[in-house]
């Protein structure tokens, strides 16, 4: 599969270098917010990079001065009052969940790169992706319960696996924000670091992921997500059949060579 051609006014833009593919939301005007144009985009780019052999590590960043502003309230608020916000909000998030959907199935480790503002949904992608890295800086706004909504895109996917239900409760319906720090505190930010080493730190944190074998990220990956729904003798017999077939490839040989190798 070729990989797309991003243009300068795409909504979104791919950038791949070796095993690590970014994806840039691109609309800095409108603080990122997601409308129809960047989430068929962000579709679009997720499904070539789940099906790309060679791409083991996938960012994902915002143009301009915020990360994402969440929905784009302008074509939601235009749909409610038009009384259509049922096709419209229901075709916006047919397209942004199925890239989100992606994201957590795709065999690669996705990072989210934070700066600025992530509010609502785009708090939300912050999160839903495996890991995240974000400038010491940046604020997180949860947004929903302010204009008399629930979450969505993604949002209690990622938070809720990762601080529980009774924190998650507390971000959704009694944080305005919270800081970067504090994410960092409740486990759902890996590092922080100063603005201006933001995108140095992304990509040495890239680069690090990226040295592991792709068998290690795709069976790791799968037997974390899994494991809080599964029974304990399923989840021992997939890590079972996880790490043999880790273990009948090429990396694993060499890497158990060069170990042995060392003790010696």
């Amino acid at each position: 599969m070729t990989a797309p051609v991003s243009k300068p006014d795409d909504p979104a833009l791919l950038r791949i270098d070796g095993p690590i593919a970014t994806i840039t939301l691109n609309r800095p005007a409108a603080f990122n917010a997601i409308n129809l144009a960047i989430a068929q985009k962000l579709e679009q780019l997720a499904t070539y990079i789940e099906g790309a052999d060679d791409i083991r590590v996938v960012v994902l960043e915002g143009e301009g001065r915020a990360f994402c502003a969440g929905g784009d309230l302008q074509t939601i608020g235009a749909a409610a009052e038009a009384g259509t916000v049922t096709p419209v909000v229901g075709e916006l998030l047919k397209h942004y969940h199925a890239f989100i959907e992606t994201v957590r199935r795709m065999p690669k480790i996705s990072l989210s790169s934070v700066h600025g503002s992530a509010a609502g949904a785009g708090m939300g992608l912050a999160f839903v992706t495996d890991l995240c890295i974000a400038a010491d800086d940046a604020r997180f706004t949860p947004a929903y319960a302010k204009i008399g909504v629930s979450p969505d895109g993604g949002s209690t996917v990622g938070i809720v696996g990762t601080v529980g239900s009774r924190r998650a409760l507390q971000i959704f319906l009694a944080e305005d924000n919270f800081t970067a720090q504090q994410a960092y505190e409740w486990g759902l930010v890996a590092k922080t670091v100063p603005a201006t080493e933001l995108k140095a730190a992304t990509r040495q944190l890239a680069e690090r992921l990226a040295q592991n074998p792709p068998a290690a990220i795709a069976g790791t990956k799968q037997l974390v997500y899994q494991a809080a729904t599964t029974p304990v003798k399923q989840q021992l017999d997939a890590e079972e059949h996880k790490i043999i077939m880790a273990m009948n490839t090429e990396a694993f040989r060499t890497a158990v060579k060069k170990f042995t190798s060392k003790s010696k």
